[in-house]
C-alpha cells in the first residue's frame, strides 16, 4: 500500500516536528495560551456613571459632556421637567452614581433652586436628607466617590442655629457654673448648629470627596469656561475618582472653592446624623418614630431645643387620619402620660428668649398631647402679656402676632389687655392688639406710621404688611400725616409703607406729589416717585406733574433713577 504509505509519511513528520517544538517552547506556549484565555475572558472596565441635577444653569454638565470619554463615563440627568417626584423616581429605578453634580442657586440653604422665570425646579435638602436615609433609596448615593457642589454657600460653614442665652440660663439654673453653661451652650451650637456644611456631609455620608463654595459661588457662564480650563491640563480619570484635585481647587480657590469629606462613622457628631435619620427614613412606621421622637423629648431640654425643627416637622406632618392609627395613637398616648417630660418641657418653652421659638414650642406640645388648643392660645397669650411687662415687645413680636392671627381674636386681646401690661404710648404694644382686632389699638398704630420715632414707623409698617389700610379715609390720614414729618429717614419709610398699599384715590396722590418740591432729600423724593409710579397717574395732571418733577428733583449721584423713570412715563402719554 505505498500510496497509503506514501501519504501518512508527511503527516508522521509534522506529527514530530510539533512533538519538538511543544519540547522547545511548551512552558511560554502554556503561558501565552493562560493570558490569551484570561483576555478572552476579561470584561471591560463599566463606564462610571455621572449623575446630573441641573436645576438652574446647564453650563457645568455640557463642559464634563463635552471633555469625559463616553467609553469610560455615562450621563444620567435626574431631574425630570414636569415630574414633581423626579428624585424619588430615581431611587424608585436603582440608580447608582460614581458622581453627582448638582447646579443651582442655594443662597439661604434650604434648597436649590433657579432664577429662571420658564422654570420653577428646585430641591430640597429635607428631599437629599430624605434619600440619604431612606433604605427605599439605598443605591443612589451608595457609591458615590465625589460630590460638585455648584452652588453659593454650599459648604459654608457658619451655623444656622445657635444656642441662644436660654441655653445658658437654663443650665445655670441646673446648678451649672456660669463658664461651663457658655461652654456648653457653644458645644451644642456646634454640634446642631447644622451649617450648609455639615448638612451636606450628613447627606453624603461617607463619600471621599465634596466640591462647594464657602461663600459666593460662578455663575454658570464663569464656571464652564473655569472647567474647560481644567481639563485642559487636569490628568485623565481624575473626575469620581474619590480623591480631590489640587488642578480644580487652585482653579475655582479664587471663588471659594473647597473640598470636605462625607460624614463618617467616626466623626464626633455622627449621633445627630442618626437623629436626622431617625425622621428622614421612610421604613420605621409612625408608632416606631413616635417612639424615638418620645426619647429624644426625654433627653435634656437644651437638646431638644436644637432638635426642634426636627421634631415639629415630624409631629405637623401626621394628619389626622394617621392619628387614628390605633399603634399610632397608642404611641401619642404614652408622649401624653409622661408629665415629667411634659413639665420640664413647658418650663424651658416658657424662658425661651425668642417669642418665636416659645410659640413653636408650644406648637410641638400641642401636636403631641400636651396641650389642647386653648391651652396653647392661653400660653400665646400669657407670653405676649408677659413680654410687654418686660418691655420685650417689637417688630419682631407684631410680625409674629399678625402671621398667627390672620383673622381676629377678640378674646386673646382680652386676655392680654386683662393682665394689665399694655401700654397706650407703645407703639409695638397698640400694634400687637391691632393684630388680634382692637379697633383702638389700631388708630393708635396708623398714627405711629407718621411718627417722629423711627422704631414707631417700623413697627407700623410691619403692622400694615399684614393689615393694609382698608378705606379712603385712613389712606387721605396717613398721607397727610406724611406731609407733615421731618425726619428724613423715618419719612421715607412711611412713604415706601404708603407705596405698597397702590393709591387708587386722587386727593392722596396728589397730596404725596405736592411733596416732591418740598422734599429737602434724594431718598424721600425717589420714595415719593415711587408711590406715584405704582398708581394710576391718570388721574393727575400728568404733564405739570411731569414739570415739577423736572424743575424741583435732586441731582442723583449715580446716574437714573425711578424718578427719571417716572419723567418718561409721564412723558410718553
Amino acid at each position: 500500500m505505498p500510496t497509503r504509505a506514501a501519504s501518512t509519511r508527511p503527516a508522521v513528520a509534522r506529527s514530530h516536528l510539533h512533538l519538538h517544538l511543544h519540547r522547545l517552547v511548551g512552558p511560554w506556549a502554556a503561558a501565552l495560551a493562560v493570558l490569551s484565555a484570561t483576555a478572552s475572558f476579561e470584561a471591560p472596565a463599566a463606564p462610571k456613571t455621572v449623575c446630573t441635577v441641573t436645576i438652574n444653569s446647564p453650563d457645568e454638565k455640557e463642559v464634563l459632556q463635552r471633555h469625559l470619554p463616553r467609553g469610560d463615563y455615562r450621563f444620567v440627568e435626574l431631574v425630570q421637567r414636569g415630574q414633581p417626584d423626579w428624585l424619588a423616581s430615581a431611587c424608585r429605578r436603582g440608580v447608582t452614581c460614581d458622581a453627582l453634580v448638582i447646579s443651582g442657586h442655594f443662597d439661604d440653604g434650604t434648597e436649590f433652586y433657579t432664577d429662571r422665570f420658564d422654570d420653577r425646579e428646585f430641591l430640597t435638602m429635607h428631599e437629599l436628607q430624605q434619600a440619604s436615609c431612606s433604605a427605599s433609596c439605598g443605591s443612589l448615593f451608595a457609591q458615590l466617590k465625589e460630590v460638585y457642589l455648584f452652588g453659593c454657600n454650599t459648604l459654608k460653614s457658619e451655623p444656622r442655629h445657635v444656642a441662644s442665652a436660654e441655653i445658658a440660663r437654663s443650665l445655670g439654673r441646673a446648678g451649672r457654673p456660669p463658664a461651663e453653661a457658655e461652654r456648653t451652650a457653644a458645644l451644642l451650637s456646634e454640634r446642631y448648629g447644622q451649617s450648609n456644611r455639615d448638612r451636606l456631609r450628613h447627606v453624603f455620608a461617607n463619600v471621599p470627596v465634596l466640591y462647594g463654595f464657602s461663600s459666593k459661588a460662578p455663575l454658570g457662564r464663569t464656571a464652564g469656561p473655569l472647567l474647560e480650563r481644567y481639563f485642559q491640563t487636569a490628568p485623565a480619570g481624575e473626575v469620581a475618582s474619590g480623591r480631590p484635585s489640587p488642578t480644580l481647587l487652585n482653579l475655582f480657590g479664587p471663588s471659594s472653592m473647597i473640598a470636605v469629606a462625607g460624614l463618617t462613622d467616626a466623626d464626633p457628631h455622627a449621633g445627630f446624623r442618626r437623629d436626622l435619620c431617625g425622621f428622614a427614613d421612610d421604613q420605621p412606621s409612625d408608632a416606631q418614630k413616635l417612639a424615638f421622637l418620645h426619647q429624644v423629648l426625654q433627653r435634656d431640654p437644651t437638646e431638644v431645643r436644637m432638635l426642634l425643627d426636627l421634631l415639629e416637622r415630624y409631629a405637623a406632618s401626621l394628619g389626622p387620619v394617621r392619628r387614628l392609627a390605633p399603634d399610632v395613637a397608642t404611641a401619642l398616648a404614652e408622649i401624653g402620660r409622661d408629665h415629667a417630660t411634659r413639665d420640664r418641657y413647658l418650663a424651658f418653652a416658657r424662658d425661651a428668649d425668642d417669642a418665636s421659638v416659645q410659640a413653636r414650642m408650644m406648637a410641638l406640645a400641642r401636636n403631641v398631647g400636651w396641650l389642647t388648643l386653648a391651652q396653647e392660645q392661653a400660653e400665646f397669650g400669657r407670653m405676649i402679656a408677659d413680654r410687654m411687662a418686660r418691655h420685650r415687645i417689637g417688630r419682631h413680636e407684631v410680625d409674629l402676632v399678625c402671621a398667627a392671627h390672620a383673622e381676629h381674636d377678640p378674646a386673646l386681646a382680652r386676655q392680654v389687655l386683662a393682665s394689665g401690661a399694655a401700654r397706650a404710648g407703645q407703639a409695638s404694644h397698640s400694634a400687637v392688639l391691632a393684630c388680634l382686632g382692637h379697633a383702638e389699638a389700631h388708630e393708635r398704630t396708623l398714627r405711629a406710621l407718621t411718627s417722629t420715632d423711627d422704631e414707631d414707623v417700623a413697627v407700623a409698617q410691619t403692622y400694615l404688611r399684614h393689615r393694609p389700610l382698608s378705606n379712603v379715609a385712613e389712606v387721605r390720614a396717613v398721607a397727610a400725616g406724611i406731609g407733615r414729618m421731618t425726619a428724613a429717614a423715618a419719612q421715607v419709610r412711611a412713604l415706601e409703607t404708603l407705596a405698597r398699599q397702590r393709591l387708587a384715590d386722587a386727593p392722596s396722590l396728589q397730596a404725596i406729589a405736592s411733596l416732591f418740591p418740598l422734599a429737602r432729600s434724594l431718598d424721600v423724593q425717589r420714595a415719593i416717585a415711587g408711590i406715584l409710579i405704582r398708581s394710576d397717574t391718570q388721574m393727575l395732571a400728568r404733564a405739570d406733574l411731569a414739570r415739577s418733577l423736572r424743575q424741583h428733583r435732586l441731582k442723583s449721584p449715580d446716574g437714573s433713577d425711578v424718578i427719571d423713570l417716572l419723567i418718561r412715563l409721564l412723558q410718553s402719554t
